[in-house]
């Protein structure tokens, strides 16, 4: 049996058909939750987080996590919110809370099986390398520390990132190889994807002395030049993911991570090749991905060979007008998104999904 306690999502949450020995409906410090559940029997609790005053302050998850059996609670996070950053939630995986998700899919799927640390410890590295100390800051004055011994304490419960030190923005930078490979619309669908994830103002897209991406019609797509390119990446230091389309901008040390595209049709190949024969020697351990590729994993294998490189992910003709699985796999072999092991139910950190 299991119990819920809503608020501002109590209606996203009245389509879940699970047995129920407990509902409430409010807004409740996190230690009165502590006090009303900590000797309550129950298999889960989903958990809507806008039940939680002062539901911002990581505060309030350390308080629960210290005083309930954090792997029973399942945190519902609005989408879009403030909360759906790798800031955030690298936090609460520090505190030893892995269940969390943006909608009822992903309730569904960790009512049936819940995260462990191996789902979500991704999503900590993604959070930056912030400094990790003991828990020094006295909590809330409205509250009382919760009392221990009865619930579940994670090891990672007693610490947690210092405020201020979590705030890291990933910044990934794509590069053509062959003429017109791609970068500009991979980008585009790269940042469609993340939005969903990381909420419209956190990802941001810069190109680098062009102006193609005026035509997406987007806001947090913008064009810059050699001069300018640094200071505009400073002015979006707040964001969670920055995509970069460096074209003839050589200095790859502005970016975390550079992904080479290579269109592996013979035309593009031969020009690459007679334009600089000793391109795949100076790619060769670099992230290369085939892009519009239509290559078999045997023409992919005898390519590789051949060119002495090694590739990093093969990506066919897709539509950028919808989403795509792929770009969503590739993604999460770049680093900017988790797939768990729940199969098409089993996506970002249980199931942050459009």
């Amino acid at each position: 049996m299991n119990v819920i306690v809503s608020n501002e999502q109590q209606g996203k949450m009245a389509n879940l058909d699970v047995d129920i020995i407990k509902s409430i409906t409010g807004s409740y410090s996190a230690n009165e939750l502590v006090e009303m559940f900590k000797n309550f029997f129950y298999s889960k609790m989903v958990l809507d987080v806008t039940a939680i005053k002062d539901y911002n302050n990581i505060l309030m998850y350390k308080a629960l996590a210290d005083g309930l059996d954090a792997e029973k609670i399942i945190f519902f996070i609005p989408e879009g919110s403030s909360l759906c950053t790798p800031n955030f939630l690298a936090k609460l995986v520090t505190l030893g809370i892995y269940n969390f998700t943006t909608n009822i899919d992903g309730v569904k799927y960790l009512l049936k099986q819940s995260n462990t640390y191996n789902d979500v410890a991704q999503i900590q590295q993604m959070g930056g390398g912030g400094v990790i100390q003991e828990l020094q800051q006295p909590a809330p004055v409205e509250q009382a520390q919760p009392e221990q011994g009865g619930g579940f304490v994670s090891p990672a419960a007693h610490a947690v990132v210092q405020q201020g030190n979590m705030a890291r923005t990933i910044k990934i930078g794509v590069r053509n190889v062959t003429d017109h490979a791609g970068a500009t619309s991979l980008i585009y669908m790269f940042k469609k994807e993340l939005v969903s994830v990381f909420g419209e103002n956190n990802v941001v897209g810069i190109e680098i002395n062009k102006n193609d991406f005026q035509f997406y019609n987007d806001k947090n797509m913008v064009s810059t030049n050699t001069n300018d390119v640094k200071s505009v990446i400073e002015r979006y230091s707040g964001v969670s993911v920055i995509l970069v389309d460096l074209n003839d901008y050589e200095d790859n040390t502005i970016c975390d991570d550079v992904l080479y595209l290579l269109e592996p049709s013979t035309l593009k190949l031969n020009k690459l090749i007679r334009k600089n024969k000793h391109i795949f020697g100076k790619i060769k351990d670099k992230k290369i991905i085939f892009n519009q590729s239509l290559l078999t994993s045997k023409d992919v294998s005898e390519l590789e060979y051949e060119a002495g490189i090694k590739s990093f992910f093969n990506l066919p003709p897709v539509n950028d007008r919808k989403k795509n699985e792929i770009i969503t796999e590739l993604l999460a072999k770049v680093g900017l998104l988790q797939i768990s092991q729940g199969g098409n139910s089993g996506k970002i950190f249980g199931l942050f999904r459009r």
